[in-house]
Parts: C-alpha cells; sequence; structure tokens
C-alpha cells in the first residue's frame, strides 16, 4: 500500500515538474519575442589579432553587424612575440616591431589560421572552427636562430595548391623559409631564400605575398641595409628603390613550392612597403609607398616581370616622409584604404580602371598617441600599422598600437571614415588582423 502511494506521488511530482518546464519554456519564448536581439547586434563573422606580447596570443573578436566588436577568447600561440621592443630599429618601445604586414592569416574556406611569433622564430597554426573559435594545431621554429632580444619572422604566404606556407624574416640572409603543411600541422623543409643581391648584403624585407595564381611570391623590400644611427643620434636609413630599380623581389614558384631564382624589379616608388592584388583583375596590384608618400598601380606579367603606374601621392605639408605602409582594398575593387604611419590617419582613394584619385585625405580623425612615441618625419605619432576590410566594405579597422585600441570604421560612400567602435589593446606591441 505504501508502495502504491509512493508511486503514485512520484508519478504526480514528475507531471508537475514537467508543466512547470513547459511554461518556463513558453514564458522564455515569449520574452524572445517581445525581447529580440537587436539585428545590429548579430554576429555576422570573426577578426583575429596577435598580441605579439612576450606569451603571444590570437585576440578573437566576434564581430557584429553594427561594426562593433566583442572579444570572445584569447589564445596562447605557445610562442613569443617581441614585446614593446622594436627588433628591426633597437627602439626600446614603439610600435611596428617587426615593419611588416601579413602577420596573421586566414587559409582560403576559413578552415586553418596561422601567426607569426616574432619572438622566437616560429610559426602557429590553428584549426578554425564554424564558430570562429580556435584550436592550437601546431607551433614550429622556422630554422632561422634568434640573435639578441628578438627575433624576426613577420610575413605569411600561404599556397593550398602546394600546401606551403612562406614565412618572411626581417634580417637575413635567409629571409624566407618555408613549411610544408597536412591538416594544420608544419614541416619545415630545408630551402633558404634570400632577397638580397650582390651589392645589397643586408635588405629589410616588409611582406611576401602570393600573385591570385599562385605562380610567383612577391617581396617588398623597405631598407637595402640595416637602420643605423648617424652621430647626432637620428636614423639613417638606406631607403629601396631609391634610386636603384630593384625594390620589387619577385620568386617564380613551381608547381611543388619551391622558389626558382629572383627576379629583382622596379618597385615603383621608394620605400616599397605593402602588395595588394585587385580582385577579378589578374596581375594587377596597388603597392604602397613609404617614402614616396603614395600608391601606384602594378601588373606582373607571365614571366614575372613588373610594370608600374606613377603614384598618386597624399598630402605630406605635415611632414615627410609620411610612411604610408599598409593597404586595405575593396572586394568590388573600387577602393583603397592607406594607412599612413606618420600620420596617424588613413587616406582613401578611387579605383577606376587605370586611374586613381584621392577621394579623402585624411579619411579619419587623426588618431592622438600617448606622446611618447615620434615617426621618422619627427611627429607624433599613435604608429597606426595593419588594417582589415569586412568583405562586404562596409566596415575597416584599424590598430592604433601607441593608442592602445583597435577603432572601427564605417565606410562611407564618399571615402570617409566614421568611428563606431574602440576596443583596448596592448600597448605598442599588436600587429596582423585577418577575419572573415
Amino acid at each position: 500500500m505504501h508502495f502504491k502511494l509512493a508511486l503514485a506521488a512520484l508519478i504526480l511530482f514528475g507531471i508537475a515538474v514537467a508543466q512547470t518546464a513547459k511554461v518556463a519554456a513558453l514564458t522564455l519564448t515569449v520574452a524572445a519575442l517581445q525581447h529580440p536581439t537587436p539585428a545590429s547586434a548579430k554576429v555576422v563573422g570573426h577578426l583575429y589579432m596577435q598580441s605579439n606580447t612576450i606569451a603571444n596570443e590570437i585576440v578573437h573578436f566576434a564581430r557584429r553587424a553594427d561594426g562593433t566588436l566583442a572579444e570572445v577568447e584569447r589564445v596562447a600561440t605557445g610562442g613569443a612575440g617581441s614585446g614593446v621592443f622594436k627588433p628591426v630599429s633597437g627602439q626600446a618601445s614603439a610600435p611596428n616591431a617587426f615593419e611588416g604586414a601579413g602577420s596573421v592569416i586566414l587559409a582560403p574556406g576559413n578552415k586553418l589560421l596561422f601567426a607569426t611569433n616574432g619572438g622566437d622564430n616560429t610559426v602557429s597554426s590553428f584549426r578554425v572552427a564554424a564558430g570562429g573559435r580556435l584550436t592550437l594545431l601546431d607551433r614550429q621554429s622556422t630554422g632561422e636562430p634568434v640573435t639578441g632580444k628578438s627575433g624576426t619572422a613577420k610575413s605569411l604566404a600561404y599556397s593550398p595548391a602546394s600546401h606551403t606556407l612562406f614565412v618572411l624574416h626581417a634580417f637575413g640572409p635567409n629571409h624566407i623559409r618555408a613549411f610544408s603543411e597536412k591538416a594544420g600541422k608544419l614541416t619545415l623543409r630545408d630551402a633558404r631564400y634570400s632577397v638580397n643581391n650582390a651589392t645589397k648584403t643586408d635588405r629589410i624585407p616588409t611582406q611576401l605575398v602570393l600573385s591570385p595564381d599562385q605562380k610567383f611570391l612577391l617581396v617588398d623590400i623597405l631598407f637595402d641595409f640595416r637602420p643605423a644611427e648617424n652621430a647626432d643620434g637620428s636614423a639613417k636609413l638606406v631607403v629601396a628603390n631609391a634610386p636603384d630599380k630593384d625594390g620589387l623581389v619577385v620568386f617564380p614558384i613551381h608547381s611543388r613550392g619551391a622558389l626558382r631564382e629572383p627576379i629583382f624589379n622596379d618597385a615603383g616608388g621608394a620605400g616599397p612597403f605593402f602588395i595588394g592584388f585587385v580582385k577579378g583583375r589578374p596581375g594587377t596590384f596597388i603597392n604602397g609607398y613609404a617614402v614616396s608618400d603614395g600608391i601606384a598601380i602594378s601588373h606582373i606579367d607571365a614571366k614575372g616581370h613588373v610594370t608600374n603606374g606613377a603614384p598618386v601621392q597624399i598630402n605630406t605639408a605635415a611632414g615627410k616622409p609620411s610612411e604610408l605602409c599598409w593597404l586595405a582594398i575593396s572586394a568590388d575593387g573600387k577602393r583603397v584604404y592607406a594607412t599612413n604611419f606618420g600620420y596617424g590617419s588613413l587616406t582613401s582613394f578611387a579605383l577606376d580602371g587605370a586611374t586613381l584619385r584621392i577621394l579623402k585625405d585624411p579619411a579619419n580623425d587623426p588618431i592622438p598617441g600617448d606622446g611618447t612615441f615620434r615617426a621618422v618625419n619627427g611627429l607624433v605619432s599613435s604608429g597606426p600599422s595593419d588594417s582589415w576590410l569586412s568583405p562586404d566594405d562596409a566596415f575597416l579597422y584599424q590598430i592604433f598600437g601607441n593608442a592602445s585600441t583597435l577603432i572601427g570604421y564605417r565606410v562611407g560612400k564618399n571615402g570617409s571614415l566614421a568611428e563606431v567602435s574602440r576596443h583596448p589593446i596592448a600597448y605598442n606591441s599588436p600587429q596582423g588582423l585577418a577575419g572573415f
């Protein structure tokens, strides 16, 4: 009898719990209908940046429909950054540590992410989950020893055709090393490649990039000799492609990812820094010049030879050089946004066939730093570096290292940039932006 009563009570309790759960679920559903998540807060993509701190991390942001960012996670690379130290110049603390671009990249399909660890000359690979979260897969040495306080591994390019990952170092002579990639695991190859020539044996490259057909690897050279110091304490810089027209090095690529003998091309301007290919226009790319203070349209032919248009220069009344370095090119191939390291600003350009023209200069309100950093032109600068443009060309994101901030801008039809978000980041050290 007691057993039957207990069983009946248990059944009634279960029914009550089930009914309560249904009511709770209904309440949540009604609440969700009454207070839906704003469309502007919907996550539409992801953005990744490396901290370049001594214990290096990839900082993962969710990107909302309104252009704002929300930090999702920080994932250790297992390697070391340079911190605030700038290996190329030897400055104890300065933004743009490696004078480079492309230190964080995504493989086509956005399933793999690669990042350099400049402090210890290693490269890390990550799996990218459907929701954008990262899992560290591997970390391998580039094979180049670290001398002094930091290494200089700084730029990456990935060829899916041969599963080859190329890594560029600021210091040579072995500027370029390569890995074979399989399921995110990296195996270093023996081959070593240099951007030096017979008379310039200590060149400083900035970035390497693959041509869209994966037949050529292009490397911009910023300095023909390692930066030094004059007797008065000022920087002694020997800028590439001025006057010798050999500041763009092109390596033909073998079908298995090996590089052939380099071709030394005219880069089109002094201090070439950043190359970006224009979508839908095979062989056409934009090059940005730190010392010529502008950008130009260039074209690479089937043999690896490059021809260049004349640079379109920005306003340099504030002082030279502008150190115009990083570029973001719109998916429709009609806009170019250039980052001016020396001014703390960006400039927008219109691209129409073979014609470039300035839209807005500056395109944003210049961002001040903390007052401790001066560019080569002597101006106090926030040291903006890497930028990234969303796939729909609606928002641009810009690192301002000396201001410790990552700013998101809404892109205007007239080329203007209106700030929509500001996210705190580490001081001076962060670099690299990649997303989808």
